[in-house]
């Protein structure tokens, strides 16, 4: 019976024996090497409440077409924290990307943005890179920032009231 070598390129043969399994050991943590990618927390910390009334609810996105309303809940992250003088949110396990993080200041604790006469925000507001609102929310692009693998991030958002 010939032998042929179980790597041609290492030359020797080998017969299903403790070199091969010696090979095996070795080569599977390197094949695994290429797992998923490391996730991050991203931290952000709100400044500014006018007040401690209702809850602060934050959603942070990489789709643009999400932004700032985060409606799709597989496409984002999501949290909400107690109103404080100053509130701190975590997101877990982001995945590395691009994202943009939308604040509200829920007052009255109704889950939405409530408004007053011609689309005024009632309640206090926020965005990633202090974004500027402007004849709306800005654009992605404005309030986006790099989220990479495995280093924690701490973002600081100052809330805006306009009424």
């Amino acid at each position: 019976m010939q032998l042929r070598p179980l790597f041609p390129s290492l030359g020797s043969p080998v017969r299903h024996g403790s070199r091969a399994l010696a090979l095996a050991v070795i080569a599977a943590p390197l094949l695994g090497a290429a797992g998923p990618a490391a996730t991050s927390d991203v931290t952000v910390v709100a400044t500014g409440l006018r007040n401690t009334h209702g809850v602060v609810r934050a959603c942070m996105t990489g789709e643009v077409a999400q932004f700032p309303s985060c409606k799709n809940p597989a496409t984002s992250y999501n949290t909400v924290g107690d109103a404080a003088g100053s509130v701190t949110l975590t997101f877990k396990d982001v995945k590395p990307g691009r994202y943009a993080i939308a604040i509200l200041h829920d007052e009255n604790g109704n889950g939405k943005a409530d408004r007053a006469a011609m689309m005024i925000p009632k309640e206090g507001f926020g965005f990633s890179r202090d974004a500027k609102v402007r004849f709306g929310p800005p654009k992605f692009g404005e309030a986006a920032f790099d989220v990479g693998a495995g280093a924690s991030q701490k973002l600081t958002i100052r809330m805006r009231y306009m009424l």
